[in-house]
């Protein structure tokens, strides 16, 4: 097989095994969204975000990687992505006292399970999915 061929053919077999297991996206935040998820047992993993924040897109590079490496994560966890130039002065953000876009939050009920601020660090990241997907084997 000449080199061509054989580059050729791996990277239709990288993209076809990638387009059969596409990641589930975050849902985008309304109003009213986490106190019905909340109401309906579920936990609720909050990332405050902006699309001009480089923490931010550092935190979403790492939940994505994780959320690759156990599929659990997506299938027990409510994902809610919310976006700070729209809701950074919202009743959500000052119900939760968050301080600043980069936030991570992770509630079930009426607890606070955990909270990140502008922390990147994948074991820190990791250990809040960990302690989000715990309240759901609970």
């Amino acid at each position: 097989m000449k080199r061509r061929d054989f580059i050729l053919t791996s990277a239709a077999l990288v993209s076809t095994s990638f387009a059969a297991t596409p990641l589930v996206a975050a849902v985008p935040y309304v109003e009213g969204l986490v106190a019905t998820e909340l109401a309906a047992g579920a936990t609720v993993f909050l990332d405050f975000k902006a699309s001009w924040c480089t923490t931010c897109a550092a935190q979403e590079r790492v939940i994505e990687k994780l959320k690759a490496e156990n599929p659990a994560y997506e299938k027990s966890v409510v994902f809610i992505d919310v976006d700070w130039d729209e809701f950074g002065r919202s009743d959500l953000v000052k119900r939760l006292n968050v301080p600043r876009r980069s936030t991570l939050i992770v509630l079930k009920g009426d607890a606070e399970i955990g909270r990140i601020v502008a922390g990147t660090n994948e074991a820190e990241i990791k250990m809040l999915m960990d302690r989000a997907l715990a309240t759901t084997l609970a």
